[in-house]
């Protein structure tokens, strides 16, 4: 899944960028509110993390904007400021969450994980396609009871593809999903990844199945 942090503090912004990167997000990382409203506009997101005070554009206008646009991605607000009044502004104009600086990396992690689990599946703690099972709070996936290791893209196409099990996903979305703006999204490199996940799923009835000039679904064969 690919997060957008924008957060104008460097040090801030680097630590929660290394911390999520860790846990194998995809994560864009922006200092400016008037360029994060341009990436939120045109990329594709499973969740913002807005801090309120940015240059040119705060997070509150950030997420007006974003949600009289439609669009529906889960929003965590962070801030210095902890009065009643602003988080209620925020949860108001939209925000799922909000954080008051200072905090633990822990608690923004753990509230992170709560939010994609709420937005993305619905509060389930697992999602799953026949023996495949993909739990969110730890983000390992287990093929018939075994722990299946996976390089971070692939865990990232196979993530997007268990969260909508017999849907199809195009190759543009799934690299619009697993790429961010500082990579090279080449859609041609999802048929790659696509191939190797085959392999290792192959010893299962789950399978990857193409539709020509479509995408990719994933389903159980019988």
């Amino acid at each position: 899944m690919r997060i957008l942090l924008v957060e104008d503090d460097p040090e801030l912004a680097d630590s929660l960028t290394r911390m999520l990167k860790a846990g194998g997000w995809t994560v864009d990382t922006l200092h400016d509110g008037v360029v994060a409203d341009q990436a939120l506009r045109s990329e594709d997101y499973a969740l913002a993390i807005l801090d309120v005070g940015l240059p040119r554009m705060d997070g509150f206008e950030v997420l007006r904007l974003l949600r009289e646009r439609g669009q529906t991605l889960a929003v965590l607000m962070l801030t210095a400021r902890g009065e009643v009044a602003d988080r209620v502004r925020g949860l108001n104009l939209g925000a799922d969450d909000y954080l008051a600086k200072p905090f633990e990396l822990s608690e923004l992690e753990a509230r992170v994980n709560a939010l994609l689990r709420r937005s993305l599946m619905g509060g389930e703690r697992q999602q799953q396609c026949g023996e495949l099972v993909y739990d969110l709070n730890d983000r390992r996936f287990t093929l018939c009871g075994q722990a299946l290791q996976l390089p971070s893209r692939e865990h990232a196409v196979l993530e997007n593809l268990i969260a909508r099990p017999g849907r199809l996903m195009s190759k543009e979305q799934l690299a619009g999903k697993v790429f961010g703006l500082d990579q090279d999204a080449n859609p041609e490199a999802i048929e790659i990844y696509i191939s190797r996940l085959r392999r290792k799923l192959e010893a299962s009835p789950v399978r990857i199945v193409t539709f020509r000039g479509l995408g990719y679904l994933l389903e159980v064969q019988t």
